[in-house]
C-alpha cells in the first residue's frame, strides 16, 4: 500500500496511506491529507493513483510543487523521491503492488549515502501512521455528488436584495412630510 510520510522535522513521522484514486492535501481541513502549516497552501496539491503511478499535480499553490527540487505541475512521484509543498518534505512509501520493481530498486540504490536514513525512519512511522477520513472517490466524482459541504444547490452567489433600504428610505421620508406639515400648521396656528 503506497503512504505519503512526511519528513520534515516538526510534524516528522505523520503519514497517510492512499487507498483512494484522488488524495487532496493542504492546509485547511476539508483536504483528505492535512498539513497545518503555513508555508502549504489550503489546497495545495492531488495525489492521483493512475494504474501503477502515483501522479501529483499542483492546485495552483502559493509555494509550489517540487519532486526532488524540480518545480512540477503535475508529475509522477516514486519511492524514495522527496515531494516538497511549501517547506514540508514528504517521501513516498510502497508496497510492490503499486510500483513496477524497477523504480522501486533504482531510487535505493542511486542515493547510497541517502538510503541509510529512509529504511531507518519507515520502522518508527509505521507506528505513528494516522489514519484519517475516506478522499473522493471517483464514483462521487463522475456523479458529482458530495458528502460535506456548504454549496448544496451548486448555485452561485445571488444579489443582495435591497427592498429594507428603500422600504426605510421612503417611511422616513413620510414621516419628515408628516412633522413637518404638523410644525407648519403649529406655527400659522401660533401666529394668529
Amino acid at each position: 500500500m503506497a503512504k505519503l510520510v512526511v519528513q520534515s522535522p516538526e510534524q516528522k513521522g505523520r503519514s497517510y496511506e492512499l487507498t483512494v484514486d484522488k488524495t487532496t492535501v493542504g492546509r485547511v481541513e476539508d483536504n483528505t491529507f492535512q498539513i497545518t502549516d503555513a508555508s502549504v497552501s489550503s489546497h495545495h496539491c492531488e495525489v492521483l493513483l493512475r494504474g501503477t503511478d502515483v501522479v501529483v499535480k499542483d492546485l495552483n499553490s502559493t509555494n509550489g510543487t517540487f519532486i526532488n527540487e524540480e518545480k512540477i505541475s503535475e508529475s509522477v512521484l516514486k519511492p524514495g523521491q522527496k515531494l516538497r509543498l511549501g517547506q514540508i518534505e514528504l517521501s513516498l512509501e510502497t508496497g510492490d503492488s503499486i510500483v513496477p520493481s524497477a523504480p522501486v530498486t533504482a531510487p535505493a540504490s542511486a542515493p547510497a549515502g541517502a538510503s541509510a536514513p529512509m529504511t531507518g525512519t519507515p520502522r518508527k512511522q509505521v507506528d505513528q501512521t494516522v489514519v484519517m477520513k475516506r478522499g473522493v472517490s471517483l464514483n462521487e466524482l463522475e456523479q458529482g455528488t458530495r458528502t460535506t459541504g456548504f454549496d448544496t444547490a451548486n448555485k452561485g452567489f445571488s444579489k443582495k436584495s435591497n427592498k429594507t433600504n428603500k422600504l426605510f428610505f421612503i417611511v422616513g421620508t413620510v414621516v419628515a412630510v408628516v412633522v413637518a406639515i404638523i410644525f407648519g400648521i403649529i406655527i400659522l396656528t401660533l401666529k394668529k
